[in-house]
């Protein structure tokens, strides 16, 4: 499996219009990918709190629009990592959605832990609630979405659903880089899946974004990690490694509890 890890910056001032095109110009640059990722909330950049009920979209907006024809264009699997989504009940979510080649979405994940530390995100969106597993050519995927990484149980509902593979797009700051090489390692060794993680890059207000994408596999070997410029990270995985890695180390096998 090729997995393209596409780094975006969301400089405040860009319309969103063209964020959209400049993006898909780099996404074109990801051809030969299996399996294409974006960061978390690209197109109206995470910390544009004032700003999500203006750019919120309903799920057939132009945002999945777009990433359902770069799918196509590119013959890939392609996750658009996420937007704020509108609900026809006129409630906001944080969203991703996964596109196959054929430009069809086939799994989507409201974001279940809302961020509330120096963040408006708990306030401005409703947590989703449903935990979901898409069977693909590629294998099982599924996805969490930044602050969901510091919740193992989560990550273990999505193992106990069947997922082998789970993609994690994320606007996590510079300042707790730490903390994301920790949990994206701790989360792929203590579940033994493939972790595939979209960072988002730049400057959003007065925050800097960590970049540092990166591919982590069921041993906890880190197979890729990008640095902190917008771009994209290439990285191949062998599709097997999660069944061969729990058939020789039968870890999940061995619980007590749950």
């Amino acid at each position: 499996m090729r997995v393209a890890l596409v780094q975006v910056a969301s400089p405040p001032g860009e319309p969103v219009a063209r964020r959209r095109e400049r993006v898909g110009q780099l996404v074109a640059e990801a051809r030969g990918a299996d399996l294409v990722v974006l960061p978390e909330l690209w197109p109206s950049g995470y910390f544009a709190f004032d700003r999500y009920e203006e750019l919120a979209e309903p799920r057939d907006g132009d945002t999945v629009a777009s990433a359902r024809e770069w799918a196509r264009r590119l013959g890939c699997f392609l996750h658009l990592g996420s937007f704020v989504e509108r609900t026809a009940e006129g409630r906001l979510h944080n969203t991703a959605v996964l596109v196959d080649p054929a430009g069809e979405v086939v799994h989507t994940y409201r974001k279940i832990h809302v961020f509330g530390y120096r963040s408006r995100e708990a306030q401005l969106l409703t947590p989703g609630e449903d935990v979901t597993v898409a069977d693909t050519p590629l294998g099982a995927l599924s996805a969490t979405t930044c602050y969901d990484l510091r919740f193992p149980e989560l990550w273990r509902a999505l193992v106990d659903a069947g997922a082998h593979t789970v993609v994690v797009p994320a606007a996590w700051p510079a300042e707790r880089r730490a903390h994301w090489q920790l949990l994206t390692t701790t989360r792929a060794l203590e579940e033994q899946v493939v972790l595939v993680a979209c960072n988002a890059v730049g400057v959003q207000g007065e925050t800097a974004l960590g970049g540092h994408s990166r591919v982590v596999d069921p041993w906890g070997t880190v197979l890729v990690e990008a640095d902190d410029r917008e771009g994209i990270t290439h990285c191949e995985v062998d599709p097997a490694v999660v069944a061969k890695t729990r058939a020789e180390f039968p870890v999940l096998a061995d619980r007590r509890l749950g």
